[in-house]
């Protein structure tokens, strides 16, 4: 009896339910549509600290869920130099670092070309700069030769969660889903990331990096989808806050005899969520561009520049005079000094409890939403 998916005769002949999916992924494609209208119509500096910001995201978070933590500055420096945006970042930035931030770039940022197995074997060798991953040594640069299995538990006591293919045949499965990956066809961009993320996790053609290079996979064909370089939402982010999930999902369908509707509405339902997020993001940048916009005559001082910009980030808590000396390092007449000019200026306001400790706000139009 076949305990896995590859072990079914009509494998990798995918099935879903299209009805279940229909409508998470017509919002989805909505809201895609709708960032990117929006993306088009912002200022350069803008649309190029939003798509620093979001590959920085995508190559730490990526990473973390595998449990390795990346130092963020030099993921940013390294991205920033490789899109040659003006960053005043670090100069040394560690060769595992930039192999990873090679592979991601090279998978969104020249998304229209064919992934072969040279290009694939090329990220798994960036990935692996030392052909080290921890403490064991493994092989880089070319599919396993080795049998794979994903294991939890103590030693001795080991709990089997997936047995991968024999690496006899990972050579001639990888040439079957390269060829579907390349191929012009009539499933749905997003969808068809979803499946290629699947896919090539049950493949497991790695000793490790597995599920760093899939979700490259998918970020590779989302750009595609899109038929854009930039990206302005983290996939990797919301999957590792969704991380039990993530497992539990794959752990589930790999033991189906092909249909995937059940990963494909978790996928589709893991990026709406990542796009909420990101158009909630958006419109807070849209609305602290406007303001600075607005008030770009107003003679203002560092001080009040650094604490509006806090206000317009989602200040924690009440603000007050006490706080706003203690931020912006200065006496508490000076921060009063600060806030009444701000008042006469119309862009804050005093809350109207009054009383021994007063409160201030941005005026309405500018709060965050």
């Amino acid at each position: 009896m076949a305990r896995y998916i590859y072990e079914h005769k009509q494998w990798p002949e995918f099935t879903w339910d299209e009805r279940q999916i229909s409508v998470i992924l017509g919002k989805v494609r909505h809201l895609q549509g709708k960032l990117f209208g929006q993306m088009a119509g912002l200022g350069f500096s803008i649309k190029a600290e939003r798509l620093l910001s979001t590959l920085t995201l995508d190559v730490l978070k990526s990473s973390e869920i595998e449990g390795e933590i990346l130092n963020y500055e030099q993921v940013r420096s390294s991205i920033a130099k490789r899109l040659g945006l003006d960053y005043a970042g670090i100069a040394h930035v560690d060769r595992n670092v930039e192999g990873v931030v090679e592979m991601m770039l090279d998978a969104t940022q020249r998304y229209d070309r064919p992934l072969d197995q040279t290009r694939i074997l090329g990220w798994h060798a960036a990935l692996f700069p030392t052909g080290w991953s921890g403490m064991h040594q493994i092989t880089i640069g070319r599919y396993r030769d080795g049998e794979m299995q994903v294991v939890s538990g103590p030693m001795g006591k080991e709990r089997i969660h997936f047995q991968a293919p024999s690496p006899d045949t990972v050579k001639e499965e990888m040439d079957v889903f390269l060829a579907w990956f390349n191929e012009e066809s009539k499933i749905d961009g997003v969808l068809k990331a979803a499946i290629a993320h699947f896919w090539f996790i049950i493949i497991h053609p790695f000793d490790d990096g597995n599920g760093r290079i899939a979700r490259a996979m998918s970020d590779m064909l989302l750009a595609r989808s899109e038929d854009s370089p930039e990206r302005f939402y983290s996939l990797s982010n919301q999957i590792l806050s969704e991380k039990k999930g993530y497992y539990a999902i794959l752990q589930k369908v790999q033991h189906s005899s092909g249909d995937i509707t059940a990963w494909l509405e978790w996928f589709l339902n893991c990026m709406y969520t990542s796009l909420v997020t990101t158009d909630e993001a958006l419109q807070r940048v849209l609305q602290k561009a406007d303001f600075w916009d607005e008030h770009k005559e107003s003679v203002l001082n560092s001080r009040q520049r650094l604490m509006l910009n806090k206000l317009l980030d989602g200040f924690d808590g009440k603000l007050k005079s006490s706080k706003w000396a203690k931020i912006a390092k200065c006496s508490a007449d000076t921060a009063l000094r600060d806030i009444k000019d701000l008042i006469e200026k119309g862009i804050l306001e005093q809350e109207e409890s009054g009383g021994r400790s007063t409160n201030y706000n941005l005026i309405p139009k500018w709060r965050k939403h």
